[in-house]
């Protein structure tokens, strides 16, 4: 033990005896009330209180940057979080709203996910998660609880392709709730139109308008839309009816494809004005 002293004293005998010179200079100058002590005692610690607040600062900086970089990924965390909840709630408020119609409804109805969608504006298209083994048939009209989207027109064994409305491809006829007057409704790229109307038909803005039971595809009403503006009405002797439809076709995920009974004469007939359009 001796020996490692007397080893530590040879090699750092220096630096021990300017330790403490410092220690003892430190304690004098805090006992000295002299005026230049005082005045040198105030610079010392002034520069040394400068010299630790700078430090300090950079550690601050240093933990603020991690504090910050903490609280925006628990923010990004929360908006993920949030963005999910209010995704379950808009489905939760979809689903009920088809679960409410499937009580209330007295035809078989197939339930469906729209799993892809056209992008194109004239010839709307969507792929469903039913076909053949769920008992979907062509000319089966695609339904949610706001009204018809559209009308099977392919099927596989598991999947099935319908026009919506938004097809140029797909006309179907239509009547006003009101009035009883039949219509051929189709789409032209940018509305859904009620085409060569006769002027005397009793048409008003805001109408109701569901499908016709005359046309063979869909045999009984379905909510289709609203009357949204009467055109042509200056010239001709047919109007141009532009409809609102109730559906929002972009928005649309969840749906119900209505399986109608119908006899085979039907289901030809169904097909081949299909296969026309």
């Amino acid at each position: 033990m001796i020996r490692f002293f007397v080893s530590v004293w040879e090699n750092f005998k220096e630096y021990i005896v300017l330790v403490v010179l410092l220690i003892i200079s430190l304690i004098l100058l805090s006992q000295n009330n002299a005026q230049g002590i005082q005045q040198v005692r105030s610079i010392a610690f002034g520069t040394f209180a400068s010299v630790t607040s700078v430090f300090t600062d950079v550690f601050n900086i240093s933990n603020l940057k991690q504090e910050n970089e903490t609280l925006r990924r628990t923010n990004a965390e929360m908006m993920l979080h949030l963005s999910r909840l209010r995704e379950y709630a808009i489905v939760n408020e979809d689903l009920k709203g088809l679960l409410a119609l499937k009580d209330s409804s007295t035809f078989p109805l197939i339930p469906s996910t729209i799993v892809s969608k056209s992008l194109t504006k004239s010839q709307g298209t969507i792929t469903l998660n039913a076909g053949k083994n769920q008992s979907v048939k062509v000319g089966m009209p695609v339904i949610t609880d706001k009204g018809i989207v559209g009308i099977v027109y392919s099927i596989s064994d598991n999947y099935s392709i319908a026009r919506t409305l938004t097809n140029v491809d797909l006309k179907i006829t239509v009547k006003s709730e009101r009035t009883r007057e039949n219509a051929v409704m189709k789409w032209n790229g940018e509305w859904l139109v009620m085409i060569n109307v006769p002027k005397t038909f009793d048409l008003r803005k805001g109408d109701r308008i569901v499908t016709s039971e005359i046309s063979s595809i869909i045999p009984f009403p379905l909510p289709v839309g609203l009357v949204y503006e009467i055109g042509n009405v200056e010239k001709g002797i047919f109007n141009e009816i532009k409809v609102h439809p109730f559906v929002d076709f972009q928005k649309v995920e969840n749906v119900f494809i209505l399986g109608i009974v119908k006899s085979k004469e039907i289901d030809d007939i169904e097909f081949n004005l299909l296969s026309r359009e």
